[in-house]
Formats: structure tokens, C-alpha cells, sequence
């Protein structure tokens, strides 16, 4: 199966400071401006009844929100009972009252269960719902949506399925969602798909996940924030989490099984512009805003051209560079500076030690060829190469580190091929890959220090990792 890779388009940030959760998603992904009435069609298609939702906006801190509620039928109602309960402490609870006050919150969407059973709510509801990803994957295909849209929704519960599975210690396939979690947890993921799939979202930045701390009370008794489900989708998906001072559970599992199946990289660009804001709310009251703010951004590329275009070819504006337009891959020509020096007397750790800081301060390129000076002394010819601007900078290094008493120069220009960077998702974790286009064929060019980093992570030789990568880009994968 071909994996997916995911260029750079349409780029959704996701700032996840009061954490995330599923219906908080939902909402910032209609506030930026997802077609409602594209949601509510697949919502009523769903083989699923009990529900209906509700969009409204609200206020959170001084903040106007967009929430999205789910709101069940008796049958199937969820209560999210007060925060000092949720906690686990302020009130004393003899041992009955426990067992009558057990509740499904938003950490407890998914139960393990190695046989089906009747059961009895604690408030006198009976339910026989017990839904695990057979049924689930049922519902999805059944729904009136995208193929895209069922393919991240089937990846967001395969997600929490694998986490619950692993916080149980049972098989996937006898991972369950409970009857009171069920319902809005379907309607929740799905929305999330669908949302994401009408806004034509490609890439999606999760720089990190803020967690509270403290403890929830739920049917398993109290647990510790981040509850196990949560913790294992952070470990098995390399999210970065973040844990404040915040009492309270802030990332949900839906809301971390989500940023796993969707997130294609932590690092914003350097510079970018911010095209549309939405602010999705979430219905607990925290001591941080309790928003989740959703952001559709671009990188500076097209807008660095000048308004003026002649045959094709066009001046960035801020360099000068000029440069080609169209599909043939080739960006036209810049300068660059080849600076080379001859030198007979300095030791290999020397010269390993000057390449090494000359490629930290700017140099494009630093190698050294062998050669045979005058009186047959063997010798080396170090050329480096690098912008015009960093050439004096770099000429003081090579004076400094090395013995030699002169350095020559050539202004050269040469031509170059569109290029870009891309997160690719492999099974070790995300790896960087520079992508080359010529003609309209692209071709992968994996990153050694990305594929380093998986190889010394994961204990897999650096060469499967990059022939890997390599075999996507040949469609092996």
C-alpha cells in the first residue's frame, strides 16, 4: 500500500494551548468556515440514531466561540457531572455512592470488553450498545461522505481503538465504545472528518499538546491526567505534550487520536500569513480560556513575486532573484561564490573541525580533493561553497582554523530545480524528504538528519529507513 505523502497546500495550524478535544475541533473547523450544511447531510445519513446537534457561539473568557454540542436522547444522555468530582476530590463518597455515581466523561469514550453484556446506567437507563470498530467501520462506509473523509475518520478510531487496547491489555477487535460514550464520539469523529475533507485541509502544524494535571474519577476509578488512553496515543504517534499548571484533564482521547491521524508536522514556517481564524469552545470551565484556535495559514512564496510578469519569468522582491515560472521544475539561475584554497600542512582533525563550522555558519557546500603541490607534498584543496553575503564571514573561518595564507574566489551562476521540503509518515515516525520536480516527475531526496534521528529512535538500521522512503517515492509503499 502506497503511503500517503502530503505536499504543501492548504495548511491547517491547530494551537491546542487549553488542550483539544472532539467537539472542540469540530467547532474552530465551522467557525473557519466548513460547510454546515455538507456536515449536517452525512450526519443524518449515519446509521446511527439517539442525536441530534446544535452550533451556536458563545463566550469563553471574553472570547467569542463557536460550540458544537451533540445533544442525546434520554436513552443515550451523557452527563458531565461538576469539576471537583471529576477530579476526584471534594466531596466523600462512601463506597455505594461510588458505584452508583460511576459516569462516561471524555476520557472514557472507549471501554474494553471481552464478552457483550447488558448493564443498567447509573441513572436507570438500560443500554445494549456496545459498538467496536466492526460496527464502527459499518457506520463510516454507510455514510453519506467523501472517501477522504471516511479514510480519516476510520484512522482517527483506529487510533483510540490501538490506545484502549493497549491501556486494557485486550485485543482490538474486543475494544468497545460504551453505550453512553458512543453516540457523540461517532458524531464528533466524523464531524471532524468531514469538516477537514470540505475545507480541503492537506497539511495540518500541531506544535505541541497542553495537558492539565491532577486527577479524573471514571468507571475504572481515578486515574491520572493524561489518562492511559491519551498517554499511549502520545507515546505510539510522537505528539509532543506539554503538561501545565492547569487542574484538570485537557486533552481528551478523541482529541489526541485526532492530532495523531491528521498532524503532518510540529514546526510553523519561519514566516507565514495567517488567511482565516475559527475558535472552537469546549464546555468545561478552566482556569485557561478553555478554546481551541484553529488558524488556515500560507507560507511567503507567491506573494514574494512582483505583480509583474514577462514571458514566464518573474523578480522575487525581496531578493532580486529573477526567476521562471511554470510547471518544467527549473527556477531559472542565481549566483553563488566558490571559494578554494590549497592547503599541505594541517592535520585531518583539523580539517574534519573546519568543515564542520564552516557548514554551521552558512556554507552551502564544503568538500576537500586530494592533490600534489609543489615539491610533491600532498596536499588538500578545500572549496567551499556559499551566498554572496556569507562569503566574508566564511573566508575569517578559513584564515582562523587553518594555515593557509590566501583564499580564491569565482562568482559562478548555476541552475537549479524547484524544490520543497515534505513530512512523510513511515512506520518508525515522521521523516523529512527533499522533493525535486522536473518536467512534472518528482523525486525524494530523504534528509540524513531526519533519517538519522528514526534510526538511532527506533534501532533500525539507517538503510532500511531511507530505502523506504525511497520505495514510496517508486510507489512500492
Amino acid at each position: 500500500m502506497r503511503k500517503e505523502i502530503k505536499a504543501m497546500g492548504k495548511t491547517l495550524y491547530l494551537e491546542c494551548y487549553s488542550g483539544i478535544s472532539g467537539d472542540m475541533t469540530v467547532a474552530a473547523l465551522l467557525d473557519l468556515g466548513a460547510d454546515q450544511a455538507v456536515l449536517d447531510r452525512v450526519l443524518k445519513s449515519l446509521p446511527v440514531s439517539g442525536f441530534e446537534t446544535k452550533v451556536s457561539r458563545v463566550v469563553k473568557s471574553g472570547i467569542d466561540a463557536c460550540d458544537f454540542d451533540v445533544v442525546l436522547d434520554k436513552e443515550h444522555e451523557n452527563h458531565d457531572h461538576d469539576m471537583e468530582y471529576l477530579h476526584g476530590h471534594g466531596h466523600e463518597h462512601t463506597h455505594e455512592d461510588e458505584k452508583s455515581h460511576v459516569h462516561a466523561h471524555a476520557t472514557e469514550e472507549l471501554h474494553a470488553h471481552t464478552h457483550n453484556h447488558d448493564t443498567k446506567s447509573a441513572h436507570g437507563h438500560h443500554h445494549h450498545e456496545h459498538r467496536g470498530m466492526k460496527e464502527i467501520t459499518h457506520i463510516i462506509e454507510h455514510g453519506d461522505m467523501t472517501e477522504n473523509a471516511k479514510k480519516i475518520a476510520l484512522k482517527i478510531f483506529g487510533i483510540l481503538a490501538e490506545a484502549e487496547s493497549k491501556a486494557h491489555n485486550v485485543p482490538t477487535d474486543q475494544v468497545h465504545f460504551h453505550e453512553v460514550g458512543a453516540v457523540d464520539s461517532i458524531v464528533d469523529i466524523v464531524s471532524v472528518a468531514v469538516c477537514l475533507d470540505n475545507l480541503d485541509i492537506t497539511d495540518v502544524i500541531v506544535p505541541v499538546l497542553c495537558e492539565g494535571r491532577g486527577t479524573v474519577r471514571c468507571q475504572h476509578g481515578i486515574l491520572p491526567i493524561p489518562v492511559p488512553a491519551v498517554a499511549n496515543v502520545v507515546s505510539a504517534n510522537h505528539l509532543r505534550l506539554k503538561m501545565t499548571e492547569v487542574e484538570g484533564e485537557l486533552v481528551t482521547p478523541t482529541g489526541a487520536a485526532i492530532v495523531a491521524a491528521v498532524k503532518t508536522g510540529h514546526k510553523l514556517p519561519e514566516s507565514f500569513e495567517i488567511q482565516k481564524i475559527g475558535i472552537g469552545a469546549g464546555k468545561r470551565q478552566y482556569e485557561c480560556p478553555g478554546i481551541l484556535r484553529a488558524m488556515i495559514i500560507s507560507e511567503e512564496k507567491e506573494s514574494n513575486r512582483t505583480a509583474s510578469s514577462v514571458n514566464g519569468v518573474y523578480e522575487d522582491k525581496y531578493t532580486g532573484v529573477r526567476k521562471k515560472t511554470g510547471n518544467t521544475g527549473l527556477e531559472n539561475k542565481d549566483s553563488i561564490i566558490k571559494m578554494e584554497t590549497n592547503i599541505d600542512d594541517c592535520s585531518g582533525e583539523v580539517l574534519g573541525f573546519v568543515m564542520e563550522r564552516l557548514l554551521k555558519a552558512g556554507a552551502r557546500d564544503v568538500h576537500y580533493v586530494p592533490a600534489f603541490m609543489k615539491k610533491n607534498r600532498p596536499a588538500w584543496v578545500l572549496n567551499v561553497i556559499c551566498k554572496e553575503e556569507d562569503m566574508e564571514k566564511l573566508q575569517n573561518i578559513i584564515f582562523e582554523e587553518t594555515t593557509t595564507i590566501g583564499i580564491r574566489y569565482t562568482r559562478m551562476e548555476r541552475a537549479i530545480l524547484q524544490r520543497e521540503q515534505r513530512i512523510v509518515q513511515t512506520p518508525w515516525g515522521e521523516a523529512q524528504v527533499k522533493v525535486c520536480t522536473l518536467n512534472g516527475k518528482e523525486q525524494f531526496y530523504p534528509e540524513y538528519e531526519s533519517v538519522a534521528e528514526l534510526s538511532r529512535a527506533n534501532e533500525i538500521p539507517f538503510a532500511e529507513i531511507y530505502q523506504y522512503l525511497v520505495s514510496i517515492n517508486k510507489g512500492k509503499h
